[in-house]
């Protein structure tokens, strides 16, 4: 029996690649002479650098400036597909919630310049197609950041450079992209975004992303006046309509790039499956092992592992679920082809049990599956 196990990751508990490893240590123990491949995957927002370098992607790091100027070591990986150099950069790694401490201050200033480095470090590497993971960001800019580290600036009404970060947009008078990286112009630039939200207003990026990264309600509003300017100087300078749907994503990242670039928004889990291989790997496969940390009705909608599931379904390939939790009902587990599925909640004794000792309970979790499907 040939058996793919390809998990998200279990969030605050396990990485796909960790989680992975537990899930084909259950398969052993139920089938031992199977033939395990692991195949660790994401849905183009965090983890999906880790599951390029799982599929044979070489990482590469530097220092760069976090998203509230103090500098911060950020990696990002280098995928040879087919003779094309496909750099694999996450945003989140140099311009993350994760590395501020959230308030009204910090959602105001906080900015996606040392992204935009870590994108000059791919091309200086000969990079000839970028693929930007954008989940889990501190910022609420536009990718305006990120653009300034590639050379493009940014003036006020007075001819003053304006500071970086979202409050700064609500300033901005003029953009100058003259001096913006011309090898852009020449790079598949391919972001995974996944929500449906336009740059600004009530749907917008900082009307619903802003209070997580800290703002209140001025805050907000402020950062959107901010992004309605920006929107405003893109279509000033190229013409371009920017406020469309996944323009809003990541406090907005990829509208910059929309408007100056060649870039184009792509579905995060398509865009991951085909970086790592996986309808490859699916061809052949007896059983397909997948999860995440929950399983709810949000999975439904463009994360990996009812995408897998999906795929394995229209093969013909069982698939087996093993997640943290499980809100999802057997019939709505059925229609994507799920044969078995385990929450570790219905295996510990206690929540706080299940998060300490995740390994152990997906291994559990994944031999209860397979001995019961």
């Amino acid at each position: 029996m040939k058996v793919l196990v390809a998990p998200d990751k279990f969030k605050g508990t396990l990485s796909a690649a960790e989680a992975a490893q537990a899930m084909a240590e259950g398969v052993l123990r139920v089938y031992p002479d199977a033939e395990v491949r692991t195949l660790p995957v994401a849905d183009g927002g965090e983890g999906t650098l880790e599951a390029a370098l799982a599929a044979g992607a070489q990482e590469h790091t530097g220092r760069v400036r976090g998203p509230l100027d103090r500098e911060v070591t950020a990696s990002w990986a280098m995928l040879d597909r087919g003779g094309i150099k496909t750099a694999v950069i996450e945003t989140a790694r140099a311009s993350g919630l994760l590395l501020t401490e959230p308030s009204v201050q910090t959602a105001l200033a906080a900015h996606s310049y040392g992204s935009g480095q870590l994108i000059a470090a791919a091309l200086d590497a000969g990079a000839e197609e970028i693929v930007l993971g954008i989940g889990g960001s501190a910022m609420t800019d536009g990718g305006s950041g990120a653009l300034c580290a590639l050379g493009l600036k940014i003036y006020d009404d007075g001819g003053a450079q304006v500071p970086l970060g979202g409050a700064g947009l609500a300033t901005a008078h003029r953009i100058d992209a003259s001096g913006l990286d011309a090898r852009l112009a020449s790079v598949a630039v391919r972001i995974a975004a996944d929500v449906d939200n336009p740059l600004h207003g009530p749907e917008g990026a900082a009307h619903v992303f802003g209070q997580q990264k800290g703002a209140d309600a001025t805050g907000r509003q402020l950062l959107d006046e901010g992004l309605q300017r920006w929107a405003e100087l893109l279509r000033t300078e190229t013409g371009a309509e920017i406020n469309v749907p996944g323009a809003g994503a990541a406090g907005g990242f990829p509208a910059g790039f929309l408007g100056l670039t060649t870039a184009r928004l792509e579905r995060g889990f398509d865009l991951v499956a085909e970086l790592t291989g996986l309808d490859a790997a699916l061809d052949g496969a007896d059983l397909v092992i997948t999860g995440e940390g929950s399983m709810d009705e949000q999975s439904e909608y463009g994360k990996a592992p009812m995408g897998i599931a999906d795929r394995a379904h229209e093969r013909g390939i069982p698939a087996v679920v093993v997640a943290g939790k499980i809100t999802l009902t057997p019939e709505q587990l059925a229609a994507h082809g799920v044969e078995a599925a385990v929450s570790l909640l219905d295996l510990a004794r206690t929540p706080e049990e299940a998060f300490a000792q995740a390994a152990k309970y997906v291994t559990w979790g994944t031999q209860q599956a397979l001995e019961g499907a």
